[in-house]
């Protein structure tokens, strides 16, 4: 059986689908590029906002519309929340309540889909990641917080780590075929916790144990970013220097209606002493505007925060209700406009593409390290740097050559680039 993948969302769904394509390949079945040349197709939805359940939702429609006979299994985290949906509104042929591989597997191939504990991660390790020159390495799932607006911790469950055990042995299998490894989960700074480990203990050993890769972290939380971890960037030459630490808001009322844990005098001071410890970061964050109650004057707040902090790019995204969620109720009572929060948005996405036009342009001349991912739209290979900047390559480098490799950003004329240092 000839079997392709479409995945929608994060880091951790992207992970999911390569452990249901290695379960499934262990089964005998052969991975297709695409729909067209496949016998089943695997539909990894993403829940984080309305636009993701209703796309998951059309993709369904268009396969079945376009690919007649063809074997549409729906899984991920809208598939756990709207399972009945998929099943009556769309009439996928399977839908599996998450992310277990086995589980989709058997969906796949026909047979029942047995309930599996939600404890459970997926047995075996992970051995490459076909889908890119990087690899990812879930080391966690689940959350334990209860952010107001978040339904990926209902289709997800509570926080569990896997063991250090696995993860080191599952790194080293990822090390042999990627050149930097992404640690990856749902809240990646609950790592180990009451476990007696913690995320710093992991990044140590994963550095120190396998130096020739070189490794990045997921999304984590400023708050949860301790002295330890931060260490770690200046004494593990291997631990790229590149923090997204989520904000969502700049404003304490808006924190506090999302169940944020932070203030934001917290998360700014943390921000700071971070970046007075690394002379060079790529700073990310994630924030929603349009929250339910959010005012001009918390929308100015926000904003200010943006303009005070080096954050070298953002995701923004206008506030969606998710039914289940505290925020849901809050969005009756207390509306914003959609006409309002999109345009909240556009302004802070143009301050953020002005951040990180002008980090850039400041590390014009500097030496750095890429890793030479796939070729832009002019055909012309992109590479990324430690603080996460997808520049293109120029220079002695070879279209197989997928090592991590020295280089000086560049510029000719309006365009930047990295030229590659010959060998």
């Amino acid at each position: 059986m000839r079997v392709a993948f479409q995945t929608f969302g994060c880091k951790a769904n992207q992970y999911d689908s390569e452990r249901m394509r290695q379960e499934l390949e262990a089964a005998g079945c052969r991975t297709a590029a695409g729909p067209d040349g496949a016998d089943a197709v695997v539909v990894n939805t993403c829940t984080v906002t309305r636009r993701a359940d209703a796309e998951a939702r059309r993709q369904v429609r268009k396969l079945q519309r376009d690919h007649p006979g063809l074997r549409v299994v729906v899984v991920g985290c809208s598939a756990a929340l709207h399972a009945p949906s998929f099943r009556r509104e769309v009439a996928a042929d399977q839908v599996v309540e998450g992310h277990d591989p086995q589980r989709v597997a058997r969906a796949v191939l026909g047979a029942q889909a047995a309930p599996t504990p939600l404890v459970q991660i997926g047995g075996g390790f992970l051995r490459r990641r076909e889908a890119g020159t990087r690899g990812w390495l879930k080391v966690q799932d689940g959350c334990d917080r209860q952010c107001s607006f978040c339904a990926t911790r209902l289709a997800r469950g509570s926080s569990r780590s896997r063991p250090v055990a696995d993860v080191l042995s599952e790194a080293g299998l990822l090390a042999a075929v990627h050149p930097e490894i992404v640690l990856t989960g749902i809240h990646i700074g609950h790592y180990g916790l009451g476990e007696g480990s913690s995320l710093g203990d992991l990044v140590a050993q994963l550095t120190r144990e396998l130096p020739g890769v070189r490794f990045r972290l997921g999304s984590v939380e400023a708050t949860e970013i301790d002295e330890a971890l931060l260490d770690l960037f200046s004494s593990a030459p291997n631990l790229a220097p590149h923090l997204h630490m989520p904000l969502q808001s700049g404003a304490d009322p808006v924190l506090r209606r999302m169940r944020r844990w932070h203030t934001r005098a917290m998360y700014r001071d943390r921000a700071l002493k971070i970046a007075e410890s690394l002379p060079v970061l790529g700073l990310g964050a994630d924030i929603i505007t349009g929250f339910p109650g959010e005012t001009d004057e918390d929308h100015a707040q926000t904003v200010a925060l943006v303009e005070e902090l080096p954050f070298t790019y953002l995701h923004v995204f206008p506030f969606s209700p998710r039914e289940g969620t505290p925020a849901a109720e809050l969005a009756r009572e207390m509306p914003v406009p959609q006409r309002v929060a999109a345009e909240r948005a556009r302004e802070i996405r143009e301050l953020g593409q002005a951040r990180g036009e002008a980090y850039l342009a400041s590390r014009v001349g500097a030496e750095v390290e890429v890793v030479v991912e796939r070729p832009g739209t002019d055909g012309v290979p992109l590479g990324l740097t430690g603080d996460y900047l997808r520049l293109p390559v120029k220079g002695a480098w070879g279209s197989g050559d997928h090592r991590i490799r020295p280089g000086t950003i560049e510029r000719e004329g309006d365009q930047l680039f990295v030229k590659m240092v010959s060998e």
